[in-house]
Formats: C-alpha cells, structure tokens, sequence
C-alpha cells in the first residue's frame, strides 16, 4: 500500500471521511491526526473546547485536535458534540453528508470516565452513580452514535467501524478489570463491534474492536510526572512502562485498517495496536512495535524483571 501511494503520490486515505468521535485527547486523538497524516478528511468531535470544558477540567480541545490533524495533512473539522444527546449526534452526521456525502470511517472512542472508577472496589461499595455514569459515557454513547452514523456509512461499500476498548477480548476472558462498572463497559465494546460486524457485513462493511497497550496520554505522562520528552524516568517508579506506547500508535493502527483493502478479513475481531503493527509493519514514533498484551501477560504478571526485549 506504502508503495502504491509512493508511485501515485496519492495519500492512502485520500478522498475518505472519517468521524473520530471522542477525539479530544489520548487514544481519540492519535486516531485522528494519525487519519490525517494518512490524507483523510476527519470530524473530530468531544465535549471539551476553546469556550467550554468537560466536567475533566483539561486544557486539550477538539479545536486542538483539528489542527493537529491539519499539520500531519489532512483536514481537521471539529464539531463540539455530546454524544449522549441523540439530537446533537444527529446534526452531527447530517452536517458530514450535506458536506461531504458520504462517511468512509467511524471510530467510536468516546470515554472520559477515567475519574469515576474506584479501583478494585465491589459493585455494592462502588458509587451507583459513578457506575452507571460510566456505562453511559462507555457504551450508551457508542450506541447513539452507531445509530445515526451508520446509515451513511453503509451507503457505500467498504466502510470502516472501530470500537476502541481497554484489553483484547482474550486477555479481559481472564482478568477482573477494575471494577465491575469498567469491566463491563470495556467487554461491551467488544461484544459492540462483533455484533456490528453482523450488521454490516451484508453491506460490504467491517467492524473490528480495537485496543491500545498502555497508552502515554496526557493524563497518564500527568500521573507520572513526565512530558513525551522525559517519559522513561517514569521506568524508575514503575519499570514496566518501558512498554508504554503514544497514542499514534493506535492511530497508526486505524489507518493501516482504513487503508487495507481486504480489511473484511478483520470483521468481528478483536484487535490490538502491537498486533496490528506485527502484520502491516507500522511503528510508534521511536521506531518500535511494543507489543503490550503479550508483555503484561508473559513479563510483568508472570512476574519477571523488567524487560522489552522481544516486546517492541
């Protein structure tokens, strides 16, 4: 596809639309500027912008996104959105069909309930509202949206559905993640995408789940007192962050997905960033494939030292 392109001079993703929604920082974020560099024309929407925050109360806003997105070479539109208002969502959709007729990518990342887990704690000490405040953000969102946006996409052939998750349907079968608020809105994502992938497959589309490892967001380089410049002095207080990853490299991900044009092979399955990176030969920006799955589960449960070797 590399090649294809060179000889062309044609980005890969030139021509297609993507809505990235939920794209205002971490994983969101790294998808669309990663489509853009790629020369998709992407809508990035959250909730957080120049004039407004999130009840997150961060600085990073979909107005940012759109001209990261524009510096890597494609076109960033940022639409203010919430997506657990059906009108909004809506107008959303019908905005990108009146100006570009047609919707090639949809990626569901919204969250932004990293604030209301209360880790390893049981479901009757667990705030209720926090929890179910959670599934809302997690997996309520999703669905609004997939409602709306998909009659767009599946009026062509071909199109592209990522549901974005915490863990690969393999390793969350093993492992309590959390809380059982979180498990399930991270396990309903993926059981989201398989059966998207129903729906769509009779229209030529694929839906796949999609998983990072452990992501260096911006919230993650905050908790551990680091910039993307400095990340490994982090190592000293946890080693096995050594196996973290930007979030381009997801985005990097997305875009060998949306660029592959026997992507169907995908529908229904669970994916992550390092296993994707192994078959289409993409890197994080150092250079590296790390392949976190694998190393959680093999190095830093299996309680072995530190070590990346093998892993990225």
């Amino acid at each position: 596809m590399a090649e294809d392109a060179a000889q062309t001079g044609r980005l890969p993703l030139d021509g297609k639309v993507a809505l990235v929604a939920g794209a205002t920082r971490g994983a969101g974020r790294g998808i669309a500027v990663e489509l853009g560099a790629a020369g998709a024309t992407v809508y990035v929407t959250g909730r957080s912008t120049r004039a407004r925050r999130s009840e997150y109360d961060r600085p990073e806003t979909i107005e940012e996104t759109a001209t990261l997105v524009d510096e890597a070479g494609g076109r960033g539109i940022a639409v203010p959105t919430d997506h657990l208002d059906p009108a909004q969502v809506e107008a959303l959709v019908a905005r990108i069909a009146r100006e570009r007729g047609c919707l090639d990518v949809l990626v569901n990342d919204i969250w932004g309930g990293e604030r209301l887990i209360e880790w390893n704690v049981p479901v009757w000490k667990h705030s209720l509202e926090n929890g179910l405040r959670m599934l809302r953000l997690g997996v309520e969102t999703h669905l609004v949206t997939s409602h709306h946006a998909l009659p767009l996409l599946v009026a062509r052939p071909g199109g592209l559905v990522v549901e974005v998750t915490d863990g690969t349907a393999a390793y969350n079968l093993t492992h309590y993640r959390l809380s059982a608020f979180y498990d399930l809105a991270k396990t309903s994502a993926t059981r989201l995408a398989w059966a998207l992938a129903q729906e769509l497959a009779p229209h030529g589309g694929t839906a796949v789940a999609l998983t990072p490892g452990w992501m260096r967001s911006e919230m993650m380089l905050e908790h551990y007192g680091v910039t993307e410049a400095n990340w490994r002095d982090a190592t000293a207080r946890q080693p096995h962050f050594a196996i973290s990853e930007t979030p381009r490299f997801v985005g990097r991900a997305v875009a060998a997905l949306a660029a592959d044009p026997a992507r169907t092979r995908w529908n229904g399955e669970s994916l992550s960033s390092g296993q994707l990176a192994g078959v289409y030969g993409f890197t994080d920006l150092d250079g590296s494939r790390p392949d976190c799955w694998r190393y959680l589960v093999e190095v830093q449960e299996a309680g072995r030292p530190a070590d990346t070797t093998g892993y990225r």
